[in-house]
């Protein structure tokens, strides 16, 4: 299993537009890439343990690892296009290299092919469209490798 710190180090790193990586943005890449890990592998790529709340998937551990982590990551207070606070998680120049598997890259490469073209409405309408979020109860535990299995069973005859 992947660290948060390396996973979100490689998307920090090879996202290609970076003012993009919000806290919220951020946090919903590393939710996808549990999920593809979860379907592909069986397995996610970060321990975290997801929460369906108001906004969809959320934790707070994207945002605690960037706080904890000021040597590989610092955090950029702006305001978004409507004037509401956003905080954007860069890495800094003292980041080390993120330590991942080819197999994690090859998640995170996908991940980051799918979503960097994609506008903030169309980003949030491929999140919510997931299998864990359209079948689960709002303000509930995620449990996505579950999901995975309920996702690629065959539907009852």
């Amino acid at each position: 299993m992947a660290s948060l710190r390396d996973i979100m180090t490689y998307l920090c790193e090879h996202y290609p537009y970076k003012d993009d990586l919000s806290r919220a943005k951020l946090t919903k890449l590393v939710y996808l890439a549990d999920w593809k890990s979860a379907i592909d592998h069986g397995r996610q790529m970060s321990n975290i343990e997801w929460y369906f709340d108001n906004y969809g998937p959320f934790v707070w551990k994207v945002w605690d690892t960037a706080s904890e982590n000021p040597e590989t990551f610092e955090i950029e207070k702006s305001e978004n296009m409507f004037g509401n606070p956003k905080h954007v998680i860069r890495l800094t120049g003292r980041a080390a290299p993120a330590s991942l598997e080819p197999e994690e890259q090859a998640v995170l490469d996908h991940v980051i092919s799918t979503t960097k073209d994609l506008g903030w409405n169309d980003f949030i309408k491929l999140v919510y469209s997931t299998y864990p979020v359209v079948s689960s109860e709002r303000y509930s535990q995620l449990d996505l490798v579950k999901k995975a299995r309920e996702y690629a069973a065959p539907p009852p005859l």
